[in-house]
């Protein structure tokens, strides 16, 4: 590999965007109409009470955006949860104004929605068709595996009354960006079989992610199961080479790979950016670092009235990079992961420059993978 450079530059990039805002995580509903186990924010609550964003709140938080984007003109927005469906009427008032401000503003708004398709309709899929430029789509693969975690409050599966919603939506997108967003615990470690039913099911942009759960849990990760999803990666990428050879391509998102271009060095060292150009806002405008963070008070950063007051724990963010972890420092996929998520970190190990090593390790495997199938394409192999 060639010798690493970028250190010098590593704080002194993130003080050139200082103050900048480029994303928002839309919370627009702390409710949801379905009662996974596994899921990190307590039903989507994030261990606090039920609420939906107003109109008034968003507004404000489209405008908070716009105001703190500096020279950016592309602003991206996620409508986030719980379930944002549940409160469709403001997601649908809020693109419209922001579709009414972008032209003044010199701003160009994208729009992201993740659903549990519960609620999907034909209203849903062509507003989402129209606006979004990317919809998630949650779907764990096996309906065994789905209706054992993604239930109503019932406890009835969902996964017959998704699919077919799902399909519908993903038919009607023609082309536009979409992919299924699936989890794989202890229940599933061979995801890869779930990633068939997708493919059988006709969904061709994929990703799996591991749970993240806390020691003990029941869905919780363990050693043996981590062997198992190592040899997942070995065979999905061989699928995919498989599938390529046939001029049946899909992707799957962990091992999109740029090996010529991208990404640009900014990201290499500093990751998603959470806490300074990236944060989360709650149905009451409360400002966090991310989605994952939301509802510890620790980390609140502020609010979109007042703007960002919390600034010892920004900064705190702002100096997050790959080099400011020792382990990170000689690791061969460092530029690629980035040092890793820092809610992930903070979960495992009490600090955002923490390491999460079932995550590190996962990633390192997904690199290794990455690496192959893009090796492999290109010398027609």
């Amino acid at each position: 590999f060639v010798p690493d450079n970028f250190e010098s530059m590593a704080g002194k990039l993130k003080e050139k965007t200082s103050g900048v805002v480029k994303a928002l995580c839309l919370h627009i509903a702390h409710t949801c109409n379905l009662n996974c186990s596994y899921c990190f924010a307590s039903q989507g609550k994030y261990h606090g009470e039920r609420a939906v964003m107003s109109y008034e709140v968003g507004k404000r938080a489209l405008d908070f955006l716009v105001e703190n984007s500096g020279t950016r003109r592309n602003l991206e927005v996620d409508f986030f949860g719980g379930e944002p469906l549940l409160n469709f009427e403001v997601v649908k008032e809020l693109v419209k104004y922001a579709r009414s401000i972008e032209g003044a503003a010199g701003k160009n708004f994208r729009f992201t929605l993740t659903t549990n398709g519960m609620l999907i309709d034909d209203d849903v899929i062509d507003f989402s068709n129209r606006e979004m430029s990317n919809v998630v789509l949650s779907l764990d693969g096996r309906k065994e595996i789905h209706d054992r975690f993604r239930v109503d409050y019932a406890g009835r599966g969902s996964f017959d009354t998704i699919v077919p919603k799902f399909q519908k939506l993903v038919e009607a997108r023609g082309g536009k960006n979409y992919y299924m967003r699936g989890t794989f615990t202890h229940a599933n470690p061979d995801f890869l079989e779930d990633i068939k039913v997708m493919l059988d099911l006709g969904f061709k942009e994929l990703s799996m992610e591991p749970v993240v759960a806390a020691p003990g849990d029941p869905a919780e990760l363990t050693e043996a199961d981590i062997k198992v999803v190592m040899e997942q990666y070995e065979k999905l990428a061989e699928l995919m080479l498989k599938k390529h050879k046939e001029g049946d391509p899909f992707t799957f998102y962990h091992y999109m790979i740029d090996l010529k271009g991208g990404p640009c060095i900014y990201k290499r060292i500093s990751g998603c950016g959470s806490g300074t150009e990236y944060m989360a806002v709650t149905p009451w405008g409360d400002l966090y670092p991310c989605h994952q963070f939301v509802g510890d008070e620790k980390y609140k950063l502020g609010n979109i009235y007042d703007g960002v007051t919390n600034k010892e724990a920004q900064a705190e963010f702002a100096s997050c990079n790959v080099y400011k972890k020792k382990e990170c420092r000689d690791c061969w996929a460092r530029l690629y992961c980035s040092g890793g998520c820092a809610a992930n970190a903070y979960h495992a190990t009490g600090s955002i420059t923490g390491i999460y090593e079932k995550g590190c390790e996962l990633f390192k495997k997904r690199m290794e993978c990455a690496l192959m199938l893009a090796i492999a394409k290109e010398l027609g192999e």
